[in-house]
């Protein structure tokens, strides 16, 4: 649909027949006497154009008055409304805590016999749950000694899945910040719509750097309504081989020996969340899959309705009728040319 967004800017349309009309020529008995010496050659030059109105000086006339239409219409913004769009009617606020401190680089992470970093593991299966939020307001927060806010809460899920790619184990510390990475999240999520504010938060060790405890945090977070799911990742069993990597000496350890599930499950019982434990990438990717079954939120319906702007065409004509008035003066019926000839 086209429209104007300042038609009235068309009233202003008889304005230069306004002025031309309210404008009276100077009284020559009051006029002050201006002495040319060339008031001969001047004269002359006036009597070539002397005479009846000619059919040049109407085309001119035309030509400016079409000048003063096209750039009121450019000034009016003209503008192609397109077809309404729905925005986003449903979805959650899910701000996203993952761990990168030293830890998340422990090799336990079994795929195909292959031994992978959990890091690389989390990276894959968090960016697989990213793209299947479409609709949901996602944000990012990585912690290690310090919580960061990598990407605020938007629904630019690309960007967020770049930056989750090139988060790096130990670059926040090693040391593990749960409480103030929870308390950042309250920060970022207590102004959204009470009903879709949820925090997932990802790590494989316990509290051990953060100003705000982590059972603190989790009841401001309750206090906010802000449902906290916790997840634990890590393998309990892992092969240490022996002598010149022989099984002579080898031995089974517990790799996540320092995880505080205790904590982790209090969290989320405390704002009404859950907890999971991801031991392999099976039991993650199941995690991510139980909090993706989430029931959205109904929000505020929003339209759309893409604009175009259209100033340009009206530009565009005025300045070819400027061109075509210019070049007017030197056609043969705009008057010029028979004057000339009958002066010379």
């Amino acid at each position: 649909m086209f429209e104007f967004q300042w038609p009235l800017l068309f009233l202003l349309a008889p304005l230069p027949m306004l002025v031309r009309w309210l404008s009276k020529p100077q009284s020559q008995d009051t006029a002050a006497a201006l002495r040319v010496p060339f008031f001969t050659q001047l004269r002359s030059l006036g009597a070539e154009h002397s005479g009846p109105i000619r059919s040049g000086s109407y085309i001119n006339l035309i030509l400016l008055s079409l000048v003063w239409l096209a750039l009121l219409a450019g000034a009016a913004r003209p503008t192609w409304i397109g077809e309404p769009v729905a925005m986003p009617t449903t979805g959650r606020d899910l701000m996203l805590a993952v761990d990168i401190s030293g830890s998340m680089k422990q090799e336990d992470m079994v795929i195909k016999d292959q031994n992978l970093p959990r890091i690389a593991v989390v990276k894959a299966v968090v960016n697989e749950f990213v793209r299947q939020r479409r609709g949901d307001k996602l944000g990012l927060i990585l912690f290690g000694s310090n919580p960061y806010i990598q990407s605020p809460l938007s629904f630019d899920l690309d960007t967020l899945g770049t930056l989750m790619n090139e988060a790096q184990v130990g670059f926040a510390g090693n040391q593990t910040a749960i409480g103030d990475a929870i308390g950042f999240a309250i920060k970022r999520l207590r102004q959204r719509p009470e009903n879709s504010r949820v925090l997932i938060l990802l790590t494989d060790g316990a509290d051990t750097a953060s100003n705000l405890k982590p059972l603190k945090a989790a009841e401001l977070a309750a206090a906010e309504k802000i449902k906290i799911y916790t997840i634990g990742v890590g393998a309990t069993e892992m092969k240490i081989p022996g002598m010149f990597g022989s099984s002579f000496g080898a031995r089974t350890v517990n790799p996540s020996a320092d995880l505080d599930e205790d904590t982790l499950q209090t969290i989320a019982n405390k704002t009404g969340g859950e907890y999971f434990r991801a031991r392999n990438p099976a039991e993650l990717q199941a995690a991510y899959d139980a909090i993706a079954a989430l029931e959205p939120v109904e929000q505020e319906q929003e339209m759309l309705r893409p604009e175009k702007s259209l100033l340009h065409w009206p530009l565009l004509l005025a300045g070819a009728l400027m061109l075509l008035l210019a070049l007017s003066r030197n056609w043969p019926f705009a008057g010029g040319g028979k004057s000339n000839e009958a002066s010379t």
